[in-house]
């Protein structure tokens, strides 16, 4: 019988996790504080600038396309900056946070000069944190929010894009997209006839890629979150370097090394590593 409280939930984020460090995706998707029965979240700010930006753009597609642009959608990021701003992002001092506000800002100028899709009709998905069972037998489940669905009319379809804001590439060899696609296409009905990543910093429009084989990509997911939900049944979630880059930050909160500076969105203990 189907059980979605007792099934394993993955995503792009936590097999991401799991793939660069085990004990890192302990500490970000299963430890609790127990004095506090919170997960943790160590924010820095790179994470709170794709923060503030995805967060401006999200509100564009609660409207409908002609009312999209009809308020500045600077003034939107201005006010949900302030959710990040000082400590809260992560920021040494105000120097530091002006720097990556100002390259949010020239994302947020980007898109309101070169709309492109974000002024088209777009398919919003019904369920707040869409989902499907990705194996009942396993009693697995892939979730996972994306950013925008574009809806064409000339087709009766739906074009998958994905938001970046940081300064890099995404790797050829990344499930984000693969796990997007199986996520859109059994959450809504549309068929999906493109997928592309739009790089922020420095692109007037989204680049296109290839779409994946939805067989190929089911199996590529499946088998790594087998792995995620086999170590969750053993306890077994070992750094491979004893400490390393990912899960550092987080074994820094445990032993009181960060700084609790609130409660984020998502319900989490929100921490700043000391410097």
């Amino acid at each position: 019988m189907k059980d979605k409280y007792s099934a394993v939930w993955v995503s792009h984020s936590s097999i991401s996790d799991y793939l660069k460090c085990p004990r890192a995706y302990y500490l970000r998707n299963v430890y609790r504080d127990p004095k506090t029965n919170r997960k943790i979240s160590v924010m820095e700010p790179p994470l709170a600038l794709g923060q503030a930006v995805h967060d401006a753009i999200d509100t564009l597609s609660k409207l409908p396309a002609e009312e999209r642009f009809t308020t500045p959608l600077m003034n939107t990021f201005e006010k949900i900056w302030e959710n990040v701003s000082g400590q809260k992002g992560g920021f040494t001092d105000n120097e530091q946070e002006e720097k990556f506000k100002t390259r949010a800002k020239d994302m947020i100028n980007r898109v309101t000069t070169h709309p492109g899709p974000l002024a088209k009709k777009t398919i919003k998905i019904r369920q707040e944190l869409p989902y499907y069972w990705l194996s009942e037998e396993d009693n697995i489940i892939l979730c996972g929010k994306v950013d925008w669905l574009e809806y064409r009319e000339d087709t009766d379809s739906v074009r998958i894009i994905d938001f970046k804001t940081g300064k890099f590439d995404e790797d050829p060899e990344s499930l984000q997209l693969p796990i997007y696609y199986l996520l859109a296409s059994h959450t809504q009905t549309k068929p999906i006839t493109g997928i592309s990543y739009w790089y922020l910093d420095r692109d007037d429009e989204p680049v296109d890629m290839d779409i994946p084989d939805p067989e190929i990509a089911e199996k590529k997911v499946l088998e790594l979150a087998r792995k995620v939900a086999l170590a969750r049944k053993l306890g077994h979630f070992k750094c491979r370097e004893g400490e390393c880059r990912a899960c550092r930050p987080y074994e820094s909160v445990l032993v009181g090394k960060a700084t609790h500076v609130g409660i984020n969105t998502y319900g989490q203990d929100l921490y700043i590593l000391n410097k």
